[in-house]
C-alpha cells in the first residue's frame, strides 16, 4: 500500500463535550438540508411554482421531515436491513440514534405516505406536493451522504491498487479481522500493541477510529496493513444528491407550468439509477439479494414507481391540453 494513501480521520462532532455527547455533523446535515430546503421551497411558492402557499412550506417541510423521514427512516432501517425483531422486542429503539440507523429508502416510503395524509387533509393535489418535496430532497441526501463519510461509516468495495480515489477507513478493521487468514492476524496484534485501550482483538472495533484521530503512527499502520477503498458516500452524494437536484431544480425553473407528478416520476428513476451505480462501488452492509446489494435491490421498485408516476403524469397533461383545445 502506497504511503502516500489518505487514512480516514475525521471526528464525527462539530463540537465534541465529552463521551458520546457533543453537535454531531450527522445531525447538522439534516438540520441544514431542512433549512435549505425551506428556503428554495418557499422561492418556488413565491413563483406559484409549488402548490402550496409560501406561509405553509415551512410546517410541511417541519412535519415531513419528523414524520416521513425521520420515522420512516427509522423503521425503514429496522424492517430492510437490522430486522424487525430488533424493534419488536425493544421499541424504544426506534428512538436510539446515536449509533445511527437511518434508511434512505425508508424516508422516501415515509415521506410518500406523510404527504398523501397531508394532501387528503388539505385538499391539495398530492402528485403536485410531491413535485414540490422531491425537487428539495436531494439536497438532504446530498448532506447526509457526506455526513456518512465523515462519519466514516458506509464505506465503499476494496479498490485497484492504482485507484486515485481509494482511500482508508479504520472502520473496516472488523471486517478484515472477521476475514481471519494471516493479514488479519497480523494486523490485529499489530494494533493491539500499539493501542493501550485495545485489551485483545474484539476491542479494536469500537475504539480504532478514536486511536486513528489520536496517534499518527496508528494511521500509518493502517495505510500500511488496511486495504483502501473506495469513498462511496460521496459517489452517492454526487449521483444521489447533487446531480439530481440540478436536474429537478432546472426542469422546475425552465417550464412555468408541469403536469403534476412528472418531477415525483423524474426522482423516483433518476434516484434509483445513482443508487444503482453507486452501489457496485460501495461495501454491502447486509446480505445480498439475489446478488444485488440491498439498496440496488429496492431502487428496482423504485424505477416502477417513477414509471408510473410519469404515466400519470402526461396522460394528466394530455388531459389538459385536451381542454384547452376545446375552448
Amino acid at each position: 500500500m502506497s504511503e502516500a494513501v489518505y487514512v480516514h480521520s475525521l471526528s464525527p462532532y462539530a463540537i465534541h463535550f465529552g463521551g458520546n455527547w457533543g453537535i454531531r455533523w450527522y445531525g447538522l446535515a439534516y438540520v441544514l438540508g431542512l433549512f435549505l430546503g425551506v428556503l428554495i421551497l418557499r422561492r418556488l411558492a413565491r413563483k406559484e411554482r409549488f402548490v402550496l402557499t409560501e406561509d405553509r412550506v415551512t410546517d410541511f417541510l417541519t412535519y415531513g421531515f419528523i414524520f416521513g423521514v425521520f420515522l420512516g427512516g427509522r423503521l425503514g432501517y429496522f424492517l430492510f436491513y437490522d430486522g424487525i425483531e430488533t424493534l419488536l422486542s425493544d421499541p424504544l429503539a426506534l428512538f436510539k440514534t446515536l449509533g445511527g440507523g437511518m434508511s434512505s429508502h425508508g424516508g422516501i416510503l415515509g415521506l410518500i405516505v406523510f404527504t398523501f395524509y397531508y394532501a387528503w387533509r388539505h385538499k391539495v393535489s398530492w402528485p403536485g406536493l410531491g413535485d414540490g418535496l422531491v425537487t428539495v430532497a436531494p439536497i438532504g441526501l446530498c448532506l447526509g451522504r457526506v455526513a456518512n463519510f465523515v462519519n466514516g461509516e458506509l464505506y465503499g468495495r476494496i479498490a485497484p491498487q492504482d485507484s486515485r480515489t481509494a482511500m482508508v477507513f479504520p472502520s473496516s478493521v472488523r471486517e478484515e479481522i472477521e476475514n481471519g487468514g494471516e493479514a488479519g492476524y497480523h494486523l490485529a496484534s499489530g494494533l493491539v500493541e500499539m493501542i493501550p485501550e485495545a485489551k485483545s482483538a474484539s476491542d479494536l472495533p469500537f475504539i480504532i477510529d478514536e486511536a486513528t484521530r489520536a496517534d499518527p503512527a496508528v494511521r500509518d499502520f493502517l495505510a500500511e496493513h488496511l486495504p483502501a477503498r473506495y469513498p462511496s458516500q460521496l459517489f452517492e452524494a454526487a449521483l444521489e444528491g447533487l446531480l439530481l437536484f440540478i436536474v429537478l431544480l432546472g426542469v422546475r425553473l425552465a417550464f412555468k407550468r408541469l403536469p403534476h407528478g412528472l418531477l415525483t416520476g423524474l426522482f423516483f428513476i433518476l434516484y434509483a439509477i445513482g443508487r444503482i451505480t453507486a452501489e457496485s462501488y460501495r461495501e454491502p452492509d447486509a446480505s445480498l439479494i439475489y446478488g444485488f446489494s440491498r439498496g440496488q435491490f429496492y431502487s428496482f421498485f423504485m424505477i416502477a414507481i417513477g414509471i408510473s408516476f410519469v404515466v400519470y403524469a402526461a396522460s394528466a397533461g394530455r388531459k389538459a391540453l385536451d381542454a384547452r383545445l376545446q375552448r
